[in-house]
Protein backbone atom coordinates (compact mmCIF):
# COMPACT_ATOMS: atom_id res chain seq x y z
CA UNK A 1 0.00 0.00 0.00
CA UNK A 2 2.41 2.53 0.59
CA UNK A 3 4.39 1.92 -2.17
CA UNK A 4 1.35 2.63 -4.79
CA UNK A 5 0.39 5.69 -2.11
CA UNK A 6 3.48 6.88 -2.81
CA UNK A 7 3.33 6.35 -6.68
CA UNK A 8 0.25 7.89 -6.96
CA UNK A 9 1.26 11.28 -5.39
CA UNK A 10 4.27 11.08 -7.79
CA UNK A 11 2.41 10.36 -10.63
CA UNK A 12 0.43 13.55 -9.92
CA UNK A 13 3.13 15.93 -9.14
CA UNK A 14 5.07 14.65 -12.50
CA UNK A 15 2.94 14.21 -14.81
CA UNK A 16 -0.68 15.54 -13.54
CA UNK A 17 0.68 19.23 -12.71
CA UNK A 18 4.35 18.87 -14.06
CA UNK A 19 6.00 20.72 -10.97
CA UNK A 20 9.34 23.11 -12.29
CA UNK A 21 11.80 24.22 -10.02
CA UNK A 22 11.10 27.11 -8.00
CA UNK A 23 7.26 26.69 -8.96
CA UNK A 24 4.60 27.77 -5.87
CA UNK A 25 2.60 24.25 -5.51
CA UNK A 26 -1.14 24.64 -4.24
CA UNK A 27 -2.92 21.77 -3.12
CA UNK A 28 -6.83 22.11 -2.33
CA UNK A 29 -8.07 19.29 -0.11
CA UNK A 30 -9.99 17.52 2.71
CA UNK A 31 -8.91 17.56 6.22
CA UNK A 32 -9.32 13.40 5.78
CA UNK A 33 -6.69 13.11 3.41
CA UNK A 34 -4.39 14.79 4.86
CA UNK A 35 -1.80 11.70 4.98
CA UNK A 36 -1.76 11.31 0.93
CA UNK A 37 -1.47 15.52 0.92
CA UNK A 38 1.93 15.41 2.64
CA UNK A 39 3.10 12.74 0.27
CA UNK A 40 1.95 14.75 -2.56
CA UNK A 41 3.81 17.95 -1.18
CA UNK A 42 7.11 15.84 -0.43
CA UNK A 43 6.95 14.90 -4.15
CA UNK A 44 6.64 18.40 -5.37
CA UNK A 45 9.62 19.50 -2.92
CA UNK A 46 11.41 16.88 -4.36
CA UNK A 47 11.38 18.24 -7.54
CA UNK A 48 12.44 21.48 -6.61
CA UNK A 49 9.30 23.76 -6.29
CA UNK A 50 9.13 27.26 -3.98
CA UNK A 51 6.89 25.84 -1.73
CA UNK A 52 3.39 24.06 -1.15
CA UNK A 53 0.75 25.88 -0.03
CA UNK A 54 -2.53 23.71 1.15
CA UNK A 55 -5.93 24.67 1.78
CA UNK A 56 -8.20 22.30 3.81
CA UNK A 57 -11.76 21.93 3.15
CA UNK A 58 -14.24 20.16 5.36
CA UNK A 59 -17.50 18.31 4.55
CA UNK A 60 -18.80 18.84 8.15
CA UNK A 61 -17.83 22.62 8.48
CA UNK A 62 -19.07 23.22 4.77
CA UNK A 63 -22.63 21.63 5.85
CA UNK A 64 -22.69 23.46 8.81
CA UNK A 65 -22.03 26.86 7.22
CA UNK A 66 -25.00 26.77 4.70
CA UNK A 67 -27.38 25.46 7.19
CA UNK A 68 -26.43 27.92 10.07
CA UNK A 69 -24.69 31.11 8.85
CA UNK A 70 -25.80 34.52 8.63
CA UNK A 71 -27.78 35.23 6.08
CA UNK A 72 -25.42 37.95 4.02
CA UNK A 73 -22.60 35.52 4.08
CA UNK A 74 -24.12 33.82 1.05
CA UNK A 75 -23.28 37.09 -1.27
CA UNK A 76 -19.92 37.64 0.09
CA UNK A 77 -16.46 36.71 -0.98
CA UNK A 78 -13.87 37.34 1.89
CA UNK A 79 -11.16 39.37 0.27
CA UNK A 80 -8.37 36.32 1.28
CA UNK A 81 -10.23 33.79 -0.80
CA UNK A 82 -10.23 35.96 -3.75
CA UNK A 83 -6.59 37.02 -3.38
CA UNK A 84 -5.95 33.19 -2.60
CA UNK A 85 -7.34 32.18 -6.01
CA UNK A 86 -6.27 35.06 -8.37
CA UNK A 87 -2.39 35.88 -6.77
CA UNK A 88 -1.50 31.94 -6.74
CA UNK A 89 -2.90 31.84 -10.37
CA UNK A 90 -1.73 34.67 -11.89
CA UNK A 91 2.09 33.60 -10.23
CA UNK A 92 1.53 30.43 -12.30
CA UNK A 93 1.31 28.39 -9.39
CA UNK A 94 0.44 24.34 -10.15
CA UNK A 95 -3.08 23.71 -8.53
CA UNK A 96 -4.07 20.04 -7.57
CA UNK A 97 -7.49 19.81 -6.39
CA UNK A 98 -8.45 16.74 -4.14
CA UNK A 99 -12.10 16.12 -5.04
CA UNK A 100 -13.26 12.97 -2.44
CA UNK A 101 -15.95 15.14 -0.81
CA UNK A 102 -19.89 12.51 0.47
CA UNK A 103 -21.69 13.04 -2.59
CA UNK A 104 -24.59 13.65 -0.13
CA UNK A 105 -22.90 15.94 2.06
CA UNK A 106 -24.89 19.38 1.29
CA UNK A 107 -28.30 17.36 1.64
CA UNK A 108 -31.45 19.09 2.77
CA UNK A 109 -29.68 23.03 2.35
CA UNK A 110 -31.56 25.66 0.65
CA UNK A 111 -30.79 25.58 -2.27
CA UNK A 112 -31.25 29.32 -3.01
CA UNK A 113 -28.55 29.96 -0.47
CA UNK A 114 -26.38 27.20 -2.48
CA UNK A 115 -26.90 29.54 -5.56
CA UNK A 116 -26.28 32.91 -4.35
CA UNK A 117 -23.05 31.44 -2.83
CA UNK A 118 -22.20 29.98 -6.73
CA UNK A 119 -22.92 33.24 -8.54
CA UNK A 120 -20.81 35.44 -5.44
CA UNK A 121 -17.60 33.35 -5.73
CA UNK A 122 -17.93 32.47 -9.37
CA UNK A 123 -17.38 36.49 -9.99
CA UNK A 124 -15.17 36.79 -7.62
CA UNK A 125 -12.77 34.06 -9.01
CA UNK A 126 -13.33 35.26 -12.27
CA UNK A 127 -9.54 35.82 -13.03
CA UNK A 128 -8.47 32.58 -11.80
CA UNK A 129 -11.47 30.61 -13.30
CA UNK A 130 -10.10 32.48 -17.10
CA UNK A 131 -6.57 31.54 -16.16
CA UNK A 132 -7.40 27.70 -15.62
CA UNK A 133 -9.78 27.40 -18.55
CA UNK A 134 -6.76 28.72 -20.90
CA UNK A 135 -4.16 26.74 -19.37
CA UNK A 136 -2.14 29.74 -18.27
CA UNK A 137 -0.93 27.49 -15.49
CA UNK A 138 -0.76 23.80 -15.11
CA UNK A 139 -3.84 21.64 -12.91
CA UNK A 140 -5.02 18.95 -12.12
CA UNK A 141 -7.84 16.86 -10.24
CA UNK A 142 -7.47 13.33 -8.59
CA UNK A 143 -9.37 11.73 -6.07
CA UNK A 144 -8.47 9.98 -2.78
CA UNK A 145 -11.15 7.86 -0.84
CA UNK A 146 -12.96 9.47 2.34
CA UNK A 147 -15.05 7.06 4.18
CA UNK A 148 -18.37 8.42 3.41
CA UNK A 149 -17.44 8.59 -0.07
CA UNK A 150 -16.53 5.37 0.14
CA UNK A 151 -19.23 3.89 2.18
CA UNK A 152 -21.40 5.30 -0.53
CA UNK A 153 -19.92 3.44 -3.41
CA UNK A 154 -19.46 0.08 -1.79
CA UNK A 155 -23.18 0.17 0.60
CA UNK A 156 -22.32 -2.87 1.66
CA UNK A 157 -19.15 -2.49 2.77
CA UNK A 158 -18.42 -0.41 5.99
CA UNK A 159 -15.19 1.18 7.68
CA UNK A 160 -11.68 -0.08 6.61
CA UNK A 161 -13.30 -2.81 4.12
CA UNK A 162 -15.21 0.14 2.02
CA UNK A 163 -11.89 2.41 2.25
CA UNK A 164 -9.83 -0.41 0.87
CA UNK A 165 -12.35 -1.14 -2.19
CA UNK A 166 -12.81 2.63 -3.06
CA UNK A 167 -8.36 2.54 -3.19
CA UNK A 168 -8.43 -0.45 -4.72
CA UNK A 169 -10.99 0.60 -7.56
CA UNK A 170 -8.86 4.22 -7.84
CA UNK A 171 -5.61 2.61 -7.93
CA UNK A 172 -7.11 0.44 -10.79
CA UNK A 173 -8.55 3.60 -12.71
CA UNK A 174 -5.26 5.50 -12.42
CA UNK A 175 -2.79 3.07 -13.92
CA UNK A 176 -1.02 2.83 -10.50
CA UNK A 177 0.15 -0.94 -9.56
CA UNK A 178 3.25 -2.51 -6.54
CA UNK A 179 5.13 -3.65 -9.96
CA UNK A 180 4.50 -1.02 -13.01
CA UNK A 181 5.34 2.60 -13.44
CA UNK A 182 2.49 4.33 -13.92
CA UNK A 183 4.44 7.57 -15.09
CA UNK A 184 5.34 5.85 -18.27
CA UNK A 185 1.21 4.20 -18.94
CA UNK A 186 0.32 7.19 -18.77
CA UNK A 187 2.60 8.27 -21.58
CA UNK A 188 1.23 5.50 -23.29
CA UNK A 189 -2.42 6.53 -22.68
CA UNK A 190 -1.82 9.86 -23.88
CA UNK A 191 -0.46 9.52 -26.66
CA UNK A 192 -3.31 7.26 -28.00
CA UNK A 193 -5.75 10.08 -26.99
CA UNK A 194 -3.57 12.29 -28.62
CA UNK A 195 -4.05 10.23 -31.84
CA UNK A 196 -7.98 10.14 -31.30
CA UNK A 197 -8.22 13.65 -30.54
CA UNK A 198 -6.44 14.15 -33.98
CA UNK A 199 -8.11 12.70 -35.76
CA UNK A 200 -11.55 14.08 -34.80
CA UNK A 201 -9.71 17.70 -35.20
CA UNK A 202 -9.04 16.81 -38.70
CA UNK A 203 -12.49 16.00 -39.92
CA UNK A 204 -13.64 19.49 -38.61
CA UNK A 205 -17.32 18.46 -38.45
CA UNK A 206 -20.15 20.98 -38.92
CA UNK A 207 -21.83 18.86 -36.11
CA UNK A 208 -22.55 15.77 -34.09
CA UNK A 209 -25.92 13.78 -33.63
CA UNK A 210 -25.87 11.64 -30.42
CA UNK A 211 -28.90 9.00 -30.75
CA UNK A 212 -29.50 6.58 -27.74
CA UNK A 213 -32.58 4.31 -26.52
CA UNK A 214 -32.74 5.96 -23.45
CA UNK A 215 -34.43 9.03 -25.93
CA UNK A 216 -31.36 11.23 -26.37
CA UNK A 217 -31.84 12.71 -29.62
CA UNK A 218 -29.36 15.84 -29.81
CA UNK A 219 -27.44 17.69 -32.89
CA UNK A 220 -24.44 19.28 -31.55
CA UNK A 221 -23.40 22.06 -33.74
CA UNK A 222 -19.82 23.00 -33.61
CA UNK A 223 -17.92 26.11 -33.90
CA UNK A 224 -15.43 27.00 -37.40
CA UNK A 225 -11.98 25.92 -36.68
CA UNK A 226 -12.32 24.32 -33.69
CA UNK A 227 -10.21 21.41 -32.31
CA UNK A 228 -10.36 18.49 -29.93
CA UNK A 229 -8.83 18.17 -26.80
CA UNK A 230 -7.80 15.26 -24.45
CA UNK A 231 -4.83 13.38 -21.96
CA UNK A 232 -2.50 16.12 -21.88
CA UNK A 233 -2.69 19.35 -22.48
CA UNK A 234 -0.18 22.27 -22.89
CA UNK A 235 0.06 24.76 -20.88
CA UNK A 236 0.92 28.96 -22.48
CA UNK A 237 4.82 28.12 -21.74
CA UNK A 238 4.68 25.14 -23.47
CA UNK A 239 4.76 22.93 -20.69
CA UNK A 240 2.61 19.30 -20.77
CA UNK A 241 0.57 18.43 -17.87
CA UNK A 242 -2.82 16.45 -17.40
CA UNK A 243 -5.78 18.40 -16.03
CA UNK A 244 -7.60 15.06 -15.08
CA UNK A 245 -6.36 11.75 -13.23
CA UNK A 246 -7.70 9.35 -14.48
CA UNK A 247 -9.17 10.76 -17.98
CA UNK A 248 -10.48 8.80 -20.91
CA UNK A 249 -12.13 11.58 -22.86
CA UNK A 250 -11.21 14.06 -25.64
CA UNK A 251 -13.61 17.22 -25.88
CA UNK A 252 -14.64 20.16 -27.52
CA UNK A 253 -16.55 23.08 -27.14
CA UNK A 254 -20.27 23.16 -28.42
CA UNK A 255 -21.04 26.52 -30.66
CA UNK A 256 -23.49 28.25 -28.37
CA UNK A 257 -26.50 28.57 -30.22
CA UNK A 258 -26.56 25.37 -32.67
CA UNK A 259 -27.80 23.01 -30.06
CA UNK A 260 -30.90 21.03 -30.27
CA UNK A 261 -32.83 18.49 -29.51
CA UNK A 262 -33.22 16.50 -26.04
CA UNK A 263 -30.44 15.07 -24.25
CA UNK A 264 -30.87 12.44 -21.31
CA UNK A 265 -28.43 11.57 -18.39
CA UNK A 266 -27.17 8.11 -18.53
CA UNK A 267 -26.18 8.59 -14.52
CA UNK A 268 -26.56 10.23 -11.26
CA UNK A 269 -24.93 13.79 -11.23
CA UNK A 270 -23.32 15.09 -7.78
CA UNK A 271 -24.44 18.23 -7.85
CA UNK A 272 -23.03 20.62 -5.00
CA UNK A 273 -23.48 18.04 -2.39
CA UNK A 274 -26.83 16.94 -3.46
CA UNK A 275 -27.59 13.71 -5.84
CA UNK A 276 -29.38 14.51 -9.03
CA UNK A 277 -30.96 11.86 -10.90
CA UNK A 278 -33.55 10.56 -13.68
CA UNK A 279 -33.14 14.11 -15.56
CA UNK A 280 -32.96 15.19 -19.43
CA UNK A 281 -32.89 18.40 -20.86
CA UNK A 282 -34.87 20.11 -23.73
CA UNK A 283 -32.53 22.55 -26.00
CA UNK A 284 -33.65 24.69 -28.90
CA UNK A 285 -30.71 27.12 -30.36
CA UNK A 286 -28.58 26.24 -27.83
CA UNK A 287 -30.04 27.38 -24.90
CA UNK A 288 -31.61 24.48 -22.11
CA UNK A 289 -35.87 25.23 -22.38
CA UNK A 290 -36.73 22.39 -20.38
CA UNK A 291 -35.06 20.53 -17.23
CA UNK A 292 -36.96 17.39 -15.65
CA UNK A 293 -35.14 15.40 -12.81
CA UNK A 294 -37.04 12.52 -10.60
CA UNK A 295 -34.68 13.52 -7.62
CA UNK A 296 -32.75 16.91 -7.06
CA UNK A 297 -34.77 18.88 -9.91
CA UNK A 298 -34.67 22.23 -7.65
CA UNK A 299 -31.03 22.29 -7.02
CA UNK A 300 -30.32 21.77 -11.29
CA UNK A 301 -32.55 24.34 -12.11
CA UNK A 302 -30.81 26.67 -9.18
CA UNK A 303 -27.34 25.92 -10.86
CA UNK A 304 -29.08 26.17 -14.52
CA UNK A 305 -29.85 30.10 -13.41
CA UNK A 306 -26.57 31.52 -11.91
CA UNK A 307 -26.08 33.03 -14.56
CA UNK A 308 -27.50 33.43 -18.60
CA UNK A 309 -24.66 31.65 -19.62
CA UNK A 310 -25.56 28.50 -17.73
CA UNK A 311 -28.39 27.27 -19.66
CA UNK A 312 -26.23 26.68 -22.70
CA UNK A 313 -23.92 24.03 -23.23
CA UNK A 314 -19.79 24.36 -23.11
CA UNK A 315 -18.22 21.61 -23.38
CA UNK A 316 -18.83 17.77 -25.48
CA UNK A 317 -16.61 15.18 -24.12
CA UNK A 318 -16.14 11.51 -26.08
CA UNK A 319 -15.78 8.42 -23.99
CA UNK A 320 -16.00 5.18 -25.39
CA UNK A 321 -17.95 3.10 -23.10
CA UNK A 322 -15.55 -0.25 -23.28
CA UNK A 323 -13.37 1.85 -21.36
CA UNK A 324 -11.30 0.65 -18.16
CA UNK A 325 -13.58 2.75 -15.58
CA UNK A 326 -16.65 1.85 -16.97
CA UNK A 327 -15.90 -1.24 -17.57
CA UNK A 328 -15.93 -1.91 -13.36
CA UNK A 329 -19.67 -1.22 -13.29
CA UNK A 330 -19.17 1.39 -10.28
CA UNK A 331 -21.09 3.77 -9.89
CA UNK A 332 -18.85 6.46 -8.51
CA UNK A 333 -20.83 9.24 -7.39
CA UNK A 334 -18.03 11.71 -8.08
CA UNK A 335 -17.82 13.40 -11.76
CA UNK A 336 -14.13 12.85 -12.10
CA UNK A 337 -14.56 9.46 -12.00
CA UNK A 338 -18.57 8.67 -13.77
CA UNK A 339 -17.84 11.43 -16.55
CA UNK A 340 -14.62 9.07 -17.46
CA UNK A 341 -17.35 6.49 -17.60
CA UNK A 342 -18.94 8.04 -19.88
CA UNK A 343 -19.77 10.29 -23.18
CA UNK A 344 -20.84 13.27 -21.46
CA UNK A 345 -21.54 16.97 -21.71
CA UNK A 346 -21.45 20.52 -19.51
CA UNK A 347 -23.56 22.83 -19.25
CA UNK A 348 -21.91 26.34 -18.95
CA UNK A 349 -18.38 28.00 -19.22
CA UNK A 350 -16.63 26.39 -22.44
CA UNK A 351 -12.70 25.59 -22.86
CA UNK A 352 -11.89 27.55 -25.88
CA UNK A 353 -11.42 25.25 -27.96
CA UNK A 354 -11.07 27.32 -31.41
CA UNK A 355 -7.92 28.14 -33.01
CA UNK A 356 -5.73 30.48 -30.76
CA UNK A 357 -8.94 30.45 -28.27
CA UNK A 358 -6.52 30.55 -25.53
CA UNK A 359 -5.33 34.53 -26.83
CA UNK A 360 -8.64 35.40 -27.10
CA UNK A 361 -10.78 37.69 -25.08
CA UNK A 362 -14.20 36.86 -23.76
CA UNK A 363 -15.85 39.11 -26.76
CA UNK A 364 -13.59 36.94 -29.07
CA UNK A 365 -14.82 33.77 -27.91
CA UNK A 366 -18.19 34.64 -28.10
CA UNK A 367 -18.18 36.04 -31.36
CA UNK A 368 -16.25 32.40 -32.49
CA UNK A 369 -19.25 30.67 -30.92
CA UNK A 370 -18.62 29.41 -27.64
CA UNK A 371 -20.35 30.28 -24.28
CA UNK A 372 -19.59 32.06 -20.87
CA UNK A 373 -20.42 31.43 -17.57
CA UNK A 374 -19.84 31.17 -14.01
CA UNK A 375 -20.35 27.61 -14.01
CA UNK A 376 -19.01 24.09 -15.50
CA UNK A 377 -20.99 21.45 -14.73
CA UNK A 378 -20.54 17.81 -16.37
CA UNK A 379 -23.32 15.61 -16.58
CA UNK A 380 -23.30 11.61 -18.22
CA UNK A 381 -25.01 10.98 -21.42
CA UNK A 382 -23.03 7.43 -22.65
CA UNK A 383 -24.94 4.15 -23.21
CA UNK A 384 -23.74 0.82 -24.42
CA UNK A 385 -26.14 2.06 -27.57
CA UNK A 386 -24.95 5.44 -27.89
CA UNK A 387 -25.02 6.68 -31.67
CA UNK A 388 -22.77 9.52 -32.61
CA UNK A 389 -23.17 10.36 -36.42
CA UNK A 390 -20.61 13.21 -37.48
CA UNK A 391 -21.14 15.87 -40.41
CA UNK A 392 -18.69 17.97 -42.21
CA UNK A 393 -19.47 21.00 -43.79
CA UNK A 394 -19.57 19.31 -47.11
CA UNK A 395 -22.29 17.57 -46.10
CA UNK A 396 -20.83 14.02 -45.55
CA UNK A 397 -21.91 11.62 -42.94
CA UNK A 398 -19.18 10.06 -40.58
CA UNK A 399 -19.87 7.52 -38.15
CA UNK A 400 -18.06 8.36 -34.90
CA UNK A 401 -19.76 6.45 -32.46
CA UNK A 402 -21.55 2.96 -33.21
CA UNK A 403 -22.87 0.91 -29.93
CA UNK A 404 -21.35 2.89 -27.33
CA UNK A 405 -17.91 2.91 -28.69
CA UNK A 406 -15.57 4.71 -31.42
CA UNK A 407 -16.15 3.81 -34.75
CA UNK A 408 -12.68 4.42 -36.05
Amino acid sequence: MDTKLNKYAKLLIKKGLNVQKGQPVVIVAPVDCAPFVRLCASAAYDLGCREVVVRWVDDFLTRERYLRGDEPIFDEVPEWFSHFHNDYSEAGAAWLRIESSDPEALKGVDPERLKRSSIASGKALKPYRLRQMSNSFPWCIASVPTLAWAEKVFPDLKGEAAMNALWDAIFSAVRVTEDGDPIKLWDEHCKKLKERKTRLSHYQFKELHFINSLGTDLVVGLPENHFWEGGSEITQAGLEFCANIPTEEVFSAPKRDAVNGVVVASKPLVLGGNIIDGFKFELKDGKIVKVFAEKGQEFLESELSVDEGASYLGEVALVPYDSPISNTGILFYNTLFDENASCHFAFGEAYPCVKNGANMSKEELKAAGLNDSITHIDFMVGTADLSITGKTHEGKEVPVFVNGNFAF
